[in-house]
């Protein structure tokens, strides 16, 4: 009797199953993608600090990225340059899509996607200042974010401009001397703006997109290129996710729906 009940009750579970296949409940369909996201970035990730909502061109490739692959949600989770290596690398979030440029030394560890936008790394300067151009700045100060890859780009520039040398006077966690320039280091993207308009810093370095977020009637983009940046969706390398997120953003870049979010959100 016990043997009928068992044999009786998985046959209920099975059919149940069958059911909520018919109502649409796939066996393949997917749970939560777990993205690392800019909440600081105007147009590209931004956080309503009230309504806890990610807004910006990232925000939409990401949620598109996830249906197309089969998820049925996306959770964000706020990284900033000085942590969203680690947060990856330890798997606290399945990518970043966090205006995370593709470079050589990155790829050592991740795996990136077809770029989603092109972007360059400028030099923002207060009008007050009268600086017009990157020679003028010979031994003044430029800001940095921490973590950031603004300050080798930055330094190549510069080494290839002769405006310094080869030589390294100190290296430290607040910023890098050089014979010529001075780098500062500092932990937001708040900071290097705050301390361009406090006259702690001559310049501040960092990619267009966020210069922007920044930008206003007092301050100018000097007009030098110091790099051109791509940015990707990152994957752990070799991640069972890498394909599949390249396979789908270059799908998205192919049918034109990138294109268009950039339109929505320049």
């Amino acid at each position: 009797m016990k043997s009928k009940r068992m044999c009786m009750a998985l046959a209920f579970l099975l059919g149940a199953g069958t059911l909520l296949s018919g109502c649409g409940i796939s066996s393949g369909q997917k749970g939560t993608l777990t993205v690392g996201v800019r909440d600081d970035i105007v147009n590209f990730g931004f956080q309503n600090k009230e309504t806890g909502r990610y807004f910006g061109l990232e925000i939409d490739i990401a949620e598109e990225m996830a249906k197309r692959m089969g998820y049925s949600k996306v959770e964000y989770v706020t990284v900033v340059p000085d942590d969203r290596k680690e947060v990856l690398l330890e798997g606290d979030v399945d990518c970043l899509v966090a205006c995370y440029s593709i470079a050589d030394s990155r790829l050592e560890n991740f795996d990136f996607s077809p770029a989603y936008y092109t972007d360059t790394t400028d030099i923002m300067v207060e009008n007050s200042s009268l600086i017009t151009s990157l020679e003028e700045m010979q031994d003044m100060t430029i800001g940095i974010m921490s973590g950031s890859n603004a300050g080798p780009l930055l330094a190549n520039k510069l080494y290839e401009m002769g405006m310094i040398t080869d030589v390294v006077v100190s290296n430290t966690d607040e910023g890098t001397e050089y014979e010529g320039m001075h780098v500062k280091k500092f932990e937001s993207y708040q900071a290097v703006s705050d301390a361009l308009e406090e006259g702690v810093v001559d310049g501040a370095c960092m990619d267009g997109s966020i210069a922007n977020t920044y930008m206003n009637e007092e301050r100018t983009i000097l007009g030098i290129n110091i790099a051109e940046q791509n940015y990707g969706v990152a994957t752990q390398k070799g991640s069972e996710l890498s394909q599949p997120v390249a396979d789908t953003i270059q799908e998205m870049l192919d049918d034109g729906t990138i294109e268009t979010m950039i339109d929505k959100w320049d």
